[in-house]
């Protein structure tokens, strides 16, 4: 058997721990990791808070729950090995009133029928001893949640894949996928062509338009939502333990504005979710027509709006007023308020959005042919990268992912 060629779309996290497992499994294959950015972990990989899940939220069963737990120790021993940050720190999930405690307790069951290592319901009083500026009147404790820097330990990825011999080209926006001649796929870039056996798309922000180029369904359709932090002062700092979050509404992917502290000792607070006008509309003023055209367009997103428009409201207010973002965070810290902040970094989050106008909640990864594409990979997938790589891989050879 001659060489085989695989390209990976992406160097994010996931395309990384995909190529490099690729590497490891497959010595005599060439791996080629296409990067547009000049520079891997660009987009969400490099503007996430840190978090390494425990697993407390997902469906028992999914490839999130399980996914989650093999990835957590997985990058667990990866940092040990490599002497990367890894911080377990611990989060609790607060509940502040009685109308929260249903889906607290809900909350509990679902992390223990994922297994979550070392979860318990605390009240009151344990609250204040684990963090004590926080307030609530229950909440789950999972002391092995943890905090790391995911841009390193991407960069980590990808210098692995190299000392095996695979390539991470940047500056190589891929911009056709197209069948070559027997099971030949060419994939272009620029004025390049580039032949390949297997493709994997691991595009992010742009997954359903790469997935596209290789002949994939429209949905889900990536819809962009900024989310925004703000940065605790020094002085408030160590008012912060650990991460304290809030009881996550059931409707919506997202886990609400929350405390983190950071592998280097700052605290952030956030993040909210605001619709972005661009795919990567890091700030308020950027604008793309295509993109918020293609976001306009699509039925699932109209189907969501009109479903929950008065939440989006919500958080375009929070995200022009300091007071307003703050408000709901102080709830759990009361002692930090708009003056102990300031407006720190953003990310966005690659949200995949089915044309019935549901928000795809759990990964979707979709076998087409010789391509391979991640159509949805949101928070935590940083923290589960190791074990989508073995998905992924396993996917490509062959093996039966029927069951997660």
């Amino acid at each position: 058997m001659g060489e085989r060629v695989v390209a990976i779309v992406g160097a994010g996290i996931v395309g990384l721990a995909i190529g490099r497992e690729l590497a490891r499994r497959r010595p005599d294959d060439r791996i080629v990791v296409l990067e547009k950015e000049d520079r891997v972990a660009a987009h969400q990989t490099g503007h996430n808070s840190g978090v390494v899940h425990a697993g407390i939220y997902y469906q028992p069963g999914s490839l999130k729950a399980v996914l989650c737990a093999r990835g957590r120790s997985l990058l667990r021993e990866y940092c040990a090995e490599r002497s990367l940050p890894y911080d377990e720190c611990g989060k609790l999930v607060v509940a502040v009133d009685d109308d929260e405690m249903p889906r607290l307790e809900a909350l509990h069951a679902r992390a223990g029928d994922n297994a979550v290592p070392g979860l318990r319901r605390v009240d009151r009083a344990e609250i204040g001893e684990i963090e004590p500026f926080a307030e609530g009147i229950a909440a789950l404790y999972s002391p092995r949640t943890a905090i790391t820097d995911f841009r390193r330990i991407a960069e980590s990825f990808a210098a692995d894949l190299v000392e095996r011999g695979g390539e991470v080209r940047l500056s190589c926006a891929v911009t056709g996928i197209a069948p070559a001649a027997a099971t030949g796929i060419d994939i272009t870039t620029g004025d390049e062509v580039l032949r390949a056996d297997r493709v994997v798309v691991c595009a992010g922000l742009h997954a359903d338009t790469v997935a596209g180029l290789a002949g994939a369904d429209p949905g889900p359709r990536i819809v962009p939502f900024r989310g925004e932090y703000m940065n605790v002062v020094a002085a408030k700092a160590d008012m912060v333990r650990g991460l304290v979050y809030p009881v996550p509404d059931p409707r919506y992917p997202f886990l609400g504005v929350h405390f983190t502290r950071r592998v280097s000792g700052t605290v952030e607070v956030g993040p909210n979710a605001v619709l972005a006008f661009a795919r990567e509309g890091y700030r308020r003023r950027d604008f793309s027509v295509r993109d918020l055209t293609e976001t306009v367009r699509w039925p699932g997103f109209r189907r969501m709006a009109r479903q929950h428009w008065r939440t989006g409201v919500e958080e375009m207010y929070g995200s022009l007023s300091v007071s307003a973002y703050m408000r709901r965070a102080r709830r759990y810290i009361p002692a930090i308020g708009a003056a102990d902040v300031v407006r720190g970094g953003t990310g966005v989050r690659a949200q995949a959005l089915d044309a019935d106008g549901s928000l795809v909640d759990d990964f979707r990864i979709d076998r087409l042919g010789p391509v391979t594409a991640v159509r949805n990979a949101p928070s935590p997938a940083a923290t589960s990268s190791l074990a989508i790589a073995e998905y992924v891989v396993d996917v490509i050879e062959g093996k039966d992912t029927t069951a997660p």
